[in-house]
């Protein structure tokens, strides 16, 4: 029996040496690295202890970078799921061509966000960009912008840009939960005089609650470590506006300077993992709750 037992981690074994190897190895070797300053001018590398962490504090690009990535994920993650889920109860009503329609919203996130940076970039241009065409046409001028080049409108425009492409894959999530709830369930409650906004507080929107997870902490988690979208629209500018952690990295590596770079991805890890499971134990309560 205990062979029998021992039997199936045989075959994990192999994937699991693998994963430790390119994955977990890696990751603490980070950390460590986190601690010495590993950069292009030593020729040994040291152990300076928190002074990359340190260094963190005092530096104001870091702390924008920082304040624009709450900011971005905040605005993705609640606009993402608010549209995602209003798109899903469209197109799970009967409506004609209900599947060329479910099809062209997912459409955006199966495009890399290196191709979607590079058509927005084309629709934000100031003189021929398409937004500002559409806005003079409607008579409405005067809000026409340099969206990109600004540092109000900058991080807004990359924000809406990254809702426009994700909110499609909240909507399947969504659509796949609204699929499963009976619909014996809503027909007697609108039979019984409910109204839509009262089938949808107290039927669907409970039911739905293991998608609103999954599509929560995706999104939260996804939008924290947004990097190819930023960096095609503004490269983290103008200035700061749009500097993300991960833009703000990529700068620390294109430096030399490796050790404070790591250190600064090690701040991400954290970061995401102090908001990412308070907000998954929470939401699980509320599933069980209900």
């Amino acid at each position: 029996m205990a062979k029998t037992l021992k039997y199936p981690y045989y075959f994990v074994l192999p994937a699991l040496l693998i994963y430790l190897l390119l994955s977990v190895s890696p990751k603490l070797m980070g950390i460590y690295y986190s601690f010495t300053d590993w950069n292009i001018h030593v020729k040994e590398v040291a152990f300076i202890g928190l002074d990359n962490y340190k260094a963190m504090l005092a530096d104001d690009e870091m702390v924008e970078a920082f304040k624009n990535t709450i900011i971005f994920s905040f605005f993705v993650t609640i606009f993402q799921n608010v549209c995602g889920l209003g798109l899903a109860l469209l197109l799970n009503a009967k409506l004609r061509m209900q599947n060329v329609l479910r099809t062209v919203f997912f459409l955006p996130y199966v495009i890399a966000p290196i191709i979607t940076g590079y058509i927005f970039t084309a629709l934000y241009h100031p003189d021929n960009g398409l937004v500002n065409a559409f806005l003079r046409l409607v008579g409405l001028g005067v809000l026409a912008q340099d969206w990109l080049n600004d540092p109000k409108y900058a991080l807004f425009s990359v924000i809406v840009t990254d809702i426009w492409r994700l909110s499609g894959f909240a909507m399947v999530i969504y659509l796949a939960g609204l699929q499963i709830i009976p619909k014996d369930l809503t027909e007697s409650a609108q039979i019984d005089g409910a109204s839509f906004r009262q089938r949808f507080v107290h039927i669907t929107f409970p039911l739905l609650a293991p998608s609103f997870t999954v599509n929560l902490l995706l999104s939260m988690i996804g939008s924290m470590k947004v990097f190819e979208l930023v960096m095609v629209l503004t490269r983290g500018g103008p200035g700061y506006a749009t500097q993300v952690f991960n833009t703000y990295i990529l700068g620390a590596f294109s430096s030399g300077i490796y050790g404070y770079g790591t250190a600064v991805n090690v701040v991400l890890f954290l970061v995401i993992t102090a908001v990412g499971i308070p907000v998954l134990v929470g939401l699980r309560r509320r599933e069980l709750e209900m």
